[in-house]
């Protein structure tokens, strides 16, 4: 049995600027898993770096209100929101609440930083 508590996982910022606890991810751990999961957290008034991944991936918001950002569309988020981000799609996401703006992100593939472009800061 694996258990893994995040506060045990080292924080760090990733690519796309997020600070990042990363949870499960098969290259880490002896896991049977196609997926990473991972929580982030954007600051109050930040903005992730815009970026596209090979794969897809889902959001789970879990705290604070945001906007996110998926191609031309835009759309607020906040607590209870699943979000579906297409492989390839350019991706960021905003806090426009007063708290943090946390939520879970799963990549399945895995993410692998080969398969992540970022692009120039909004």
């Amino acid at each position: 049995m694996l258990i893994r508590k995040l506060r045990d996982c080292p924080e760090f910022i990733a690519g796309d600027g997020t600070q990042l606890r990363e949870l499960l991810h098969p290259d880490k751990q002896d896991l049977a898993l196609r997926y990473s999961l991972a929580q982030a957290i954007v600051p109050v008034g930040q903005v992730s770096i815009p970026h596209a991944l090979t794969t897809s991936e889902v959001y789970y918001i879990l705290s604070g209100q945001g906007e996110m950002h998926i191609n031309d569309e835009t759309c607020r988020v906040e607590p209870g929101d699943a979000i579906y981000i297409p492989p390839q799609a350019r991706q960021y996401i905003h806090n426009t609440g007063s708290e943090p703006l946390v939520f879970i992100c799963i990549v399945d593939p895995a993410w692998r930083q080969a398969d992540e472009t970022v692009f120039d800061p909004v």
